[in-house]
């Protein structure tokens, strides 16, 4: 059995045991009562601090915030929620509950919370009972996985920035390591994890808002056997970003894997691929203008991913024919294209054919036509048509995409492959069980939105859906369930907007994709207005045209609006059509065929060559994708883990509200909440209500014999809960209202002294009556012996009572003081002239010292809480010339110069002190007095006023903490007549600042740490406090503002 002590400072110590390690404890029916407690209050890290289970972190609420956003007061507000999570982030607790939805925000920064102790720590813990973590959610989930026998999911969404990738590694690493393995389910770890590394280098990149964002969409499934151990995995993969492949908005990158071939690619490599290591020398790496990025080292990424690589099971031919792939988007990116006289068009880079010849295994003259012609097909007759200019150059980077984006697919195959057990395995359900990881990009509103954020935020909008429907669902069965009834809760559905985007016939996809097949001459104005005409009237459609005069300025003739969950977005229709076609000419992708590549052979299939059908538009394709996730998604249990950046600058520490809020809105976060809230904000198992607050009542404590339930009715009537504030349930209570939990939480916290100090009574009683029993049963012969014993070791310790503590000596050295506390318990001195004090052990010489000082204070304390005004009398009439002490205990009475009485005037000086004034420049000391009238302050030297502090303008008093003299008068910056804060020292500061602040009604104004101070308009300074062994004013550090 574990125990450990609480801080110095209580009159006893605690013995208190973390709740994991009762399990293993079997009590008897005399140890019943005390483990039990034990079991309410705390739990201890392994590193020895005392941590609070959740419900006890209630006390810190003012500080910290709540752990769960469902018992706010004010749940409806905006301002509130933002508040908490800001009160949270200051105090580095990045993670908050909504119910049973983790809100993370990203720190920014590495914090001491995910090491294996940490996991432990988390493992086999109610989700409840300790503080919000990404372990929590993760253990909960595995458990109800492998108790329920049913499938799980995590969802984790947010803007790029937030954290969901690193979320998601958090999630695979807390399975791989606390998951029961084997040597080859340890190495199906290694390649789980292994395939991060991959999957980020070919399908991450830097953007604006973040150095390593995702660009498509994941969904991980991780198998577990019967045991729950994991034996398999499988990745599925949505709307990779294929279009910055060949173009990069400013100031962001293209996908990693190609400067990390650059910078981290051998000499021979390089020259086997023809390549050269400057990005800049590449035309498909130059358009962000950003070829390296302090965060990133291109070189070490680059030795993880060949390393990660070879665990997954990549051949090195496999990998040597993937880089060729690489290697031939960049060439195929420089290959340029020239005008005939007569308009034709040819390719003017033939070095670069003859490095795509090599490096894909593909006829050069062949793909040379591909480049510059396309084969069309009319009533059965093939016909060679050349290409214009844009059109080749189009041909080149749509190529470019469909190797990339096919290469991606395959990749993830392979993964895949590496990831399952057998082919089979991974659609068999027999004896195993999946827990689902979706990491998908987040709701995205751009400067400039086009058909990529369109396709995010419909898939944003159908897992709202998705996320309504399953928490309202879940929250009717609760209920159901506990037999409360299930009252009607008030939301937005949005199921308005996903028949707006995605309904056969009438939805944006259904006309974008008919408008790409129209014959004739279409664009993408022309898609817009068909837009018009079939969604005009539409409550959550705008367009330029239909708008009224207030939108009309702010909205493009070439953008059409959509009014989503999350609020309003301006799509640019420039692309749309281009994007949704995704055409590659049918010559090129037979050249792709005849490939000696094999991976392109697997990319580009010849049945797709010979199959006259029009493959699906790219944003049909994505809807069906999409379609098939929710069915996923809707087998499974799902829990939620919503991310939040701080700030965009990637900044530790720094809390942007505005940013914030928008994305508080945008992850419909307010609207879960309020869903949640909708009936009850608390609700707990009656064993664990009735373990927690059973002190409370007499009838409960220590132990409730009874049936729980009416142990909890018992409780609560006692407590006076009302009946609006509380229903039961057939196995949990549920509490509508915060303040009622917080009011029981509170007087929780007050009963613990009590308890406590009851339980170390009866612990100890038990003790010495186990002890007296054990020396009884030995028989009386044992009484002599034990007695024999204790005197042998009282007089071998008085012998050795002059030597350090040791075994010889305990025993006599641990009377010898407790004798000195209990006699001294019972002779303390009864006033503060009273200075006889009981001669104490030389063991106790300095601990008595210090225990006769605080004596003191503490009687010198309350004679002055006892002392009313009208018993007060000038000290000089009682102690002058008796007390020896007077003069440093008192200030002297001041003399005041004449001319400065009448200058004065009618304003009585009510107090007066010498002090010491530092200058704001060069912070020489100066010695003035601190005259105080009923109105104002002065200082004055000699005849002359130098400063008037009124008390209306005075902002603050501040002093230090330690035992120097100084102290400062906070004035307002903007006042032209103030110089700034006025820093002085002064003997007998307690008094002075309390005459002060007594005077100008500024008690709850003076503050008691060291801090800043106005030097000059415009700037401030910071008063540093260092112990020493005499008072040294040095000049002060300024900062401008």
């Amino acid at each position: 059995m574990r125990g450990y002590s609480v801080r110095a400072g209580n009159p006893f110590p605690l013995f208190f045991l973390r709740c994991e390690h009762l399990r293993d404890v079997e009590c008897n029916s005399t140890q019943t009562s005390v483990i039990h407690f034990l079991t309410l209050i705390y739990q201890i890290h392994s590193c020895g601090r005392v941590r609070l289970v959740m419900e006890s972190a209630l006390t810190a609420r003012d500080r910290v915030g709540v752990q769960d956003f469902v018992l706010l007061e004010n749940y409806n507000s905006e301002a509130a929620f933002i508040e908490n999570l800001r009160r949270r982030f200051r105090e580095n607790l990045v993670y908050t509950y909504i119910g049973s939805v983790l809100v993370s925000v990203n720190p920014y920064k590495e914090l001491e919370i995910y090491s294996k102790q940490q996991m432990e720590r988390y493992r086999g813990v109610s989700f409840y009972e300790i503080s919000p973590h990404i372990y929590a959610l993760s253990d909960n989930t595995y458990r109800a996985m492998r108790t329920e026998r049913k499938d799980q999911c995590i969802l984790i969404s947010g803007e790029s920035g937030a954290g969901k990738t690193e979320a998601s590694k958090k999630i695979l690493l807390y399975y791989a390591v606390t998951c029961p393995a084997n040597d080859h389910m340890a190495a199906l770890g290694d390649r789980l994890l292994q395939s991060n590394p991959v999957l980020e280098a070919f399908g991450n990149a830097k953007t604006l808002r973040n150095d390593n964002s995702s660009r498509f969409g994941k969904y991980m499934d991780v198998q577990f056997d019967f045991r729950g151990a994991p034996v398999g995995g499988h990745i599925l993969n949505y709307l990779l970003e294929k279009s910055r492949v060949v173009h990069q908005n400013h100031g962001e990158r293209n996908f990693h894997i190609f400067y990390q071939l650059l910078e981290g690619g051998d000499d021979d490599l390089l020259h086997r691929l023809d390549l050269d290591r400057n990005p800049q020398n590449y035309k498909y790496l130059v358009k962000g203008n950003c070829p390296r990025v302090s965060s990133i080292s291109d070189k070490n990424n680059w030795k993880t991913v060949m390393k990660a690589l070879s665990v997954i099971g990549f051949s090195d031919e496999e990998v040597q024919k993937l880089l060729n792939i690489i290697a031939s988007v960049l060439h195929l990116g420089n290959t340029h294209f020239g005008e005939g006289e007569e308009g034709e068009t040819h390719i003017t880079t033939e070095t670069q054919i003859r490095n795509l010849e090599k490096l894909l295994g593909v006829d050069g003259s062949a793909l040379r036509e591909a480049l510059t012609h396309k084969k069309l097909t009319a009533k059965g007759e093939e016909m060679i048509s050349p290409l214009n200019f844009e059109q080749a150059m189009s041909a080149r980077d749509a190529l470019a995409k469909a190797m990339y984006g096919r290469t991606f697919t395959w990749l993830v195959e392979k993964i895949n492959q590496s990831l399952a057990l057998k082919d089979e395995l991974y659609h068999s359900s027999k004896g195993s069980s999946v827990i689902g990881l979706l990491d998908i990009y987040g709701f995205e509103v751009l400067q400039h939105n086009s058909f990529e954020q369109f396709c995010i935020n419909y898939c944003n909008e159908k897992l709202q859906q998705l996320f309504i429907e399953l928490t309202l669902r879940s929250e009717q069965e609760e209920y159901e369930t506990e037999g409360i009834a299930w009252e009607t809760v008030k939301y937005f559905d949005n199921k308005i907007i996903c028949d707006l985007i995605e309904e056969k016939h009438k939805g944006i996809i259904s006309i974008l994709d008919e408008e790409c097949l129209r014959p004739g001459e279409t664009c993408d104005i022309s898609f817009l207005e068909k837009l018009e005409g079939t969604l005009g009237g539409h409550p959550h459609f705008v367009t330029h045209k239909l708008a009224n005069g207030k939108t009309r300025r702010v909205m493009s003739r070439e953008e059409f609006r959509l009014l989503h969950y999350a609020g309003e977005v301006n799509y640019n229709v420039n692309g749309f059509m281009d994007k949704n076609n995704d055409l590659l000419n049918r010559n090129l992708k037979e050249v792709m065929c005849q490939s000696d590549n094999q991976i392109l052979n697997h990319c580009f299939r010849r049945e797709e060559v010979i199959d006259q059908k029009r493959p699906e538009m790219a944003a049909t394709q994505f809807k069906n994708s999409l379609m098939k996730l929710m069915e996923i998604l809707m087998s499974k249990e799902p829990s939620y883990v919503r991310c939040i950046k701080p700030n965009d600058a990637k900044q530790p520490g720094r809390f942007d509200e505005v940013l914030v809020r928008h994305q508080v809105k945008y992850l419909g976060l307010m609207e879960n909440l309020r869903v949640r809230r909708a009936g009850f904000a608390y609700r707990r198992r009656f064993e664990a209500f009735l373990q927690r607050y059973k002190p409370l009542c007499p009838d409960t404590w220590p132990n409730w014999h009874g049936k729980l339930a009416d142990g909890v009715s018992t409780l609560v009537n006692h407590l006076g809960y009302k009946a609006e504030e509380y229903k039961l349930g057939r196995s949990k209570i549920f509490i509508r209202f915060p303040k009622t939990l917080f009011t029981t939480e509170d007087a929780l916290e007050a009963k613990k002294p009590d308890i406590a100090l009851t339980l170390q009574t009866s612990w100890r009683g038990y003790r010495e009556r186990s002890k007296y029993q054990r020396i009884r049963r030995a028989g009386s012969g044992a009484f002599i012996s034990f007695n024999v014993f204790v005197l042998i070791r009282f007089i071998k310790g008085f012998i050795y009572r002059h030597e350090e503590y040791c075994p010889e000596n305990a025993y006599f050295l641990d009377h010898v003081r407790y004798s000195f506390l209990m006699k001294l318990s019972k002779n303390l001195p009864k006033n503060v002239l009273d200075r006889n004090w009981p001669t104490p052990p030389p063991s106790l010489v300095e601990a008595s010292e210090h225990l006769q000082r605080l004596h003191l204070q503490n009687m010198v304390m309350k004679y002055c809480r006892r002392i009313q005004p009208e018993w007060k009398k000038q000290p000089s009439e009682i102690f002058k010339d008796q007390k020896d002490s007077y003069p440093q205990g008192v200030g002297k009475r001041e003399q005041i110069n004449l001319k400065i009485v009448q200058t004065l005037g009618n304003d009585k000086v009510q107090y007066g002190v010498s002090v010491v004034k530092y200058d704001r420049r060069g912070f020489k000391p100066r010695p003035r007095q601190l005259l105080l009238t009923n109105t104002y302050a002065v200082l004055v030297d000699r005849t002359k006023i130098k400063q008037r502090i009124d008390y209306n303008a005075l902002r603050g008093i501040s002093v230090s903490s330690l035992s120097d003299g100084m102290f400062v008068l906070h004035m307002p910056n903007e006042d032209n007549k103030q110089k700034g804060d006025a820093v002085l020292h002064c003997n007998h500061v307690i008094e002075v600042v309390t005459k002060l602040a007594m005077m100008a009604s500024k008690i709850d104004h003076v503050n008691i740490n060291p801090g800043r101070f106005a030097v000059a308009r415009g700037k401030e300074g910071i008063i540093d406090f260092v112990r020493g062994s005499e008072l040294k004013v040095t000049a002060p550090r300024i900062n401008s503002t």
